[in-house]
């Protein structure tokens, strides 16, 4: 398992249409993935459960993800939400 922390540096946060965008990036990786923010543990494929974790520009968020492609997944993820995507 590995763990980064993030910023997102998304300049509308983690509204609707950058959550779906951030599912589909994660849904392509074979990894368990979840974010961690305030004891809650949210799976990054879930839009539901991406949509209630409400960041915003500029806050961090902790991302762990456990498989064979983990590392692929956490730099796929970091890069979007460094808004490089």
């Amino acid at each position: 398992m590995t763990t980064r922390t993030m910023e997102v540096k998304l300049e509308s946060g983690l509204e609707a249409r950058p959550v779906a965008m951030l599912v589909q990036v994660a849904s392509q990786y074979q990894s368990k993935i979840y974010f961690l923010s305030e004891n809650r543990k949210i799976n990054a494929k879930s839009i539901m459960g991406m949509m209630g974790l409400g960041l915003t520009s500029g806050e961090t968020v902790d991302v762990s993800a456990e498989g064979d492609d983990e590392v692929q997944a956490l730099d796929s993820i970091q890069k979007y939400l460094s808004n490089e995507y």
